[in-house]
Parts: structure tokens; sequence; C-alpha cells
């Protein structure tokens, strides 16, 4: 076992950085780093968007949870479901076609420059702060997953651990920008899929059937195991189920809508994407019921841990090993497309817009390359502390996207009359909520912090746009056009 998984995850590492490397060849400028030049296709942009949203979190945290909590942690799939079929009905055509007509946006930044034509660069600036702030919390989750795996499997020390994991995720991402992280986004979504759907049904299996496992779940796991309403209070279930309101306002995976090769690709993309979405989180749910009852005897000391022991206990090493790789699939394509867009946002709307508009075609690819870098050494640092948990990490930066950018992005896609002080206040309004919220608790304050930002956030939008000025005739005029 210790011989053999060690050099199937490393063939799997080096495949990845091979599709890095064979996609460098085709980064030639700044819109090829980081929108791929706007050629992606349905597979490739649903999968992406899929296995970029879902991270380590679909295979360590979600299992985790259930594990832990029982069936009542399944409204976060409900509210992840429900939010990510809205985001590609309603967000993902018009932000497509607004992204290219507004001056060819290739980050969000930009693009919410040059949907309200502001030339004082205050929304280019403020949203590019928020991106790196949320994404460096965001990214460190992806680490600490790539930790535990690293630390289960090879009995490594935790801050090893999560050094070889950002430096195996650091390599293709700086070397093939959007395209490689697309890529092996895809053959990550692919594994991650059937790595969930294997596992829980071999599991189930070994244990006797389907009834042997709600047995051994309601003996050995937590009160109400099975019972989805057991436990949760009001608040609990809609602070989960608010899991998707995130989706409106991340980034990485509104930068799949913005590269898709055109609209006519959307609803083949949006079928691939919702499919692989609920049976990958059936498969997630199933693998916390299944390890409850396998590992009564002798019980996990870390939940998150689950998906990766069970494929351990009842798999060969060299197939434990490609399941394994699938966790670190998981992990690198979400870290990857954060780490892409954050340095998108450092050599598009710091280095060439502020700093350098002179900057030719290679300095820029050098700065994206190079802040993907910096951007993964602030992470890892906050990676650091052993207790951090994947779930909380990954709910804070969720929040914080979520309500600062996700009312932004749906008014200013089809409210016409909204304004550049409009969006400024709901970002910074919806940004202070989620980290002023996330500070308190106790009744209210024990709702998960995006649901009262992204009010907060809208209602700051509406207000501010209609207490000041309409936008100018050309910013409607081209709304207008883009609605219709």
């Amino acid at each position: 076992m210790t011989a053999t998984l060690p050099l199937t995850i490393a063939v799997y590492l080096l495949a990845m950085l091979a599709l890095g490397v064979a996609a460098y060849r085709f980064t030639n400028n700044l819109k090829d780093y980081i929108l791929g030049g706007r050629q992606l296709g349905r597979w490739v942009a649903a999968l992406s968007a899929g296995a970029s949203d879902m991270s380590g979190w679909l295979m360590l945290g979600l299992p985790g949870a259930v594990y832990l909590y029982g069936l009542n942690q399944i409204w976060i799939a409900v509210g992840l479901v429900a939010g990510a079929f809205l985001n590609w009905r309603f967000i993902a055509r018009r932000l497509r076609r607004y992204t290219e007509a507004a001056g060819d946006a290739l980050t969000l930044p930009d693009y919410f420059e040059n949907r309200f034509a502001d030339r004082s660069r205050v929304l280019r600036v403020a949203s590019a702060f928020v991106i790196l702030i949320f994404f460096t919390i965001y990214t460190s989750a992806g680490l600490v997953s790539g930790a535990i795996l690293f630390e289960q499997v090879f009995g490594l020390d935790y801050h090893w651990a999560l050094a070889i994991g950002a430096v195996s995720i650091l390599s293709y991402t700086a070397i093939g920008g959007f395209l490689g992280v697309c890529w092996t986004d895809t053959v990550q979504g692919v594994m991650m899929f059937f790595a969930l759907l294997i596992v829980p049904a071999v599991a189930i299996s070994a244990m006797g059937g389907v009834e042997a496992m709600i047995a051994g779940a309601n003996s050995a796991g937590p009160t109400g195991a099975l019972d989805a309403f057991h436990d949760i209070s009001l608040i609990g279930a809609v602070s989960l189920m608010a899991w998707g309101l995130g989706y409106f306002g991340q980034p990485h995976i509104l930068a799949r809508f913005m590269a898709i090769r055109d609209e006519a690709a959307l609803p083949g993309a949006q079928l691939i994407g919702m499919t692989w979405m609920v049976l990958a989180l059936y498969g997630a749910v199933a693998t916390g019921l299944a390890g409850i009852g396998y590992f009564a005897a002798a019980p996990l000391a870390n939940p998150e841990t689950v998906f990766l022991a069970l494929s351990q206990a009842l798999f060969s090493p060299v197939i434990a090993g490609v399941l394994l790789a699938a966790v670190l699939a998981a992990v690198m394509s979400t870290v990857s497309s954060q780490l892409l867009v954050s340095s998108s946002v450092i050599a598009e709307d710091f280095w060439k817009r502020i700093f350098r508009p002179d900057a030719q075609a290679r300095e820029l690819l050098m700065a994206g390359r190079a802040s993907v870098i910096v951007i993964s050494v602030a992470a890892l640092l906050l990676a650091l502390d052993r207790d951090s948990t994947v779930l909380a990490l990954v709910a804070y930066a969720w929040a914080g996207f979520g309500a600062a950018f996700g009312p932004v992005v749906i008014l200013s896609l089809f409210w016409g009359r909204m304004t550049r002080n409009g969006a400024l206040a709901g970002m910074v309004a919806g940004a202070a909520t989620v980290i002023v919220w996330k500070q308190l608790s106790g009744g209210i304050f024990d709702l998960y912090e995006i649901l009262p930002g992204f009010a907060v956030a809208m209602l700051a939008v509406v207000i501010v746009s209609l207490a000041g000025r309409a936008p100018p005739e050309e910013v409607r005029a081209r709304h207008g056009a883009i609605a219709h």
C-alpha cells in the first residue's frame, strides 16, 4: 500500500502538469491566459465549472458533515442545486453577451468598470480587493484539503503535506493559464464524478446492502441520522439552503460563462453541469451515511477523512490510489481556478490598468504568473493553522463573494437604472456585512452570514441607484440593446 499509493498519485500529478504544459502552447497573450480566448466548448465549460465549484469540500467537507451530524446536512445540497440551476438559467447567457459587448471584459472588475463606464477606476479597484481578500481565504481552504489528504495517506507532517500540495497546484496553474486549468478541471471533474459514485456503492455493498447501511446509521450515528428535519432549527435550515445564493457572485464560476465559445453552447453545458452536480452531491451524502455504519466500531477522529478512510479500507492499492487522486483532483481544480482569477485581477486590473498601462503582452503574462506565486504564499500562511476546517473556510469565502458580488451581478444584468455608485455601495455593504456578521453569535446572528449580506447589498444597490442621477444615455442604450 505505501509503495503503490504514492506512485499512483505521482503519475496523476505528472499527467496534470503535462496538460498544463500543453496548454502553454496555446497561451500567447493575457486574453488567452485569463479566458482561453473565449473558446471553451460545452463539455469543458460545464465540467470545469463543476469541478472548480465543488473542490475538496465535496469530497471531504460535505461527507464529513453528514458523517458527524446526519442527513440534516442535506439542505446544503438542496440550496446549492437550486442556486446553480438559476445561475446557469438566468446569468450565464446574459453575462457571456454583456462582457463581450462591454469592452470585451476579461475579469469581473473589468466588466463592472465597462458596464457602468466608470472612468474613476474605483469600481475596478474595490472589486479587485474583494476578490483578493476572499480568494486568499478560499485558496487556503483548498490547501488545507490537500494537506489532510497527504497527511492521512502518507503519514506526513501537516506542514510538509501543505507545502507539497501547494507546489503541485502552483506548477500547472502558472504554466498553463486558463486553458491549463480548464483542461485539467475536465479530467478532474470526471474523476470526482466516478469516485463519488463508486465509493459509497462499494461501501454499502460491503455492509450488506442499503438496509444494513440504514441500520448502521440508526444504531451508530447521531440521533436522527436519517431524518433531514432532526435537530435543525428554521434558522439552521435556511442557513444551509442559503449557500445557493453564493453562486451569483463566485468569480471562478462566472469566468466559465464568460469564456464559453458562444451562447448556443450554453443549454448543453447547463444540462451536463447540472447532471454532474446532482449525482456528485448524491455520492457525497451517501459516502457520509455509509461511513457512519462502516466505522461504527472505530469512529474516525477527523470526520472530514471519511471518504479517504473508505477508499483505503475497501479497495486495492492501485484503485485506492486513483480514488485518492480524485480527492486531490477536487482540491486542485478549485484552488487552481481561484489562483488564476486572483492572478488575472493583479495582471489585468492593477498592473495593466493602473501601474503599467503600456505593458506589452509578454510582460502581462509574466505579471499574471508571478502573482500566482504571491497569492499562494499568502494562502499557505493562512492555512498553517492546523485547526482550520475545510467547511468553515469555504463557508466564509463563499459568503463574502456571494454577498459582495451576487446582487451587483444580477442587477447589473437585468436593471438598466442601476448606477456606478449603486454597484459600489452594494459591493462594500455586502462584504462588510459578511465580515461583521461573522464575528457575532447567538440568536439571529447564528444565521449564515451570506443571507443578511446578500439582502443588505441588494437594498444598498437599489437605494443608492434611485437616490442618484440616472446612468448616462450611452450606458442605458447599451443595456437596452443587450437586454433585448
